[in-house]
């Protein structure tokens, strides 16, 4: 059956490298923060101005002050900082992050990514994914693999306003994990417990490249 969000985050976190520094999207990418390895030595940023956050606090370790870009408590590890968001923007502009995990509502076979506006919708602004995918040497997007009205969002093109071009590099989806390969598009890697090849086919509508037998996730 399809991931709930905390399974996709479970995958995501597999993918996360020792000594690296990455920035996690608001959404199901904060939630990667629960499920890093303990072995695996990480500095998680966040684009409002803190370095090294921890995992998401218990309810007596709530500070109201600690929050991450997309509002929520958190809580810090040692030798943690704190800095004014030019900073944390100059960081990220200067390429000092390894990996960005960010959701988005539409990504193409090309690697292009949709995540910040529906037309007709009043929105805030764009955040930092802008700059965050066009400066981060690696891009891996959560979501889900169809939108609300079942529609895909794996496509061809884009059809919302774009926030970076040919930048994602793998998904992680509530059916799937793909690759978008250089040349554009999605090769299958593998598939939710459950979930049949046939099924993430009919949930993707741009090219969906299958090599051989597709096995199903480990999360554990």
């Amino acid at each position: 059956m399809p991931l709930d969000k905390i399974g996709i985050a479970k995958r995501i976190a597999q993918e996360v490298q020792d000594g690296t520094y990455i920035n996690l999207g608001i959404g199901i990418p904060t939630l990667v923060a629960n499920f890093i390895p303990e072995h695996i030595n990480v500095v998680l940023q966040s684009e409002n101005g803190l370095l090294g956050i921890g995992p998401f606090p218990e309810e007596e370790e709530v500070d109201a002050d600690l929050i991450n870009a997309g509002k929520q408590t958190v809580t810090t590890l040692p030798g943690s900082s704190l800095f004014s968001s030019a900073e944390s923007f100059a960081m990220i502009r200067g390429g000092h992050v390894d990996l960005t995990i960010l959701g988005a509502m539409e990504v193409s076979e090309n690697g292009d990514i949709a995540n910040w506006k529906i037309p007709g919708k009043m929105v805030k602004g764009m955040g930092g994914a802008m700059d965050l995918v066009a400066s981060a040497e690696n891009i891996i997007v959560a979501m889900q693999h169809r939108s609300r009205s079942g529609e895909s969002k794996l496509l061809k093109e884009c059809t919302l306003p774009i926030t970076g071009i040919r930048c994602v590099k793998k998904i992680v989806t509530d059916l799937a994990v793909l690759d978008v390969l250089p040349e554009g598009g999605f090769k299958l890697l593998e598939r939710a417990p459950g979930v049949s090849v046939e099924e993430i086919k009919e949930a993707t509508s741009g090219r969906l490249i299958i090599e051989g037998e597709i096995p199903e996730m480990k999360l554990n």
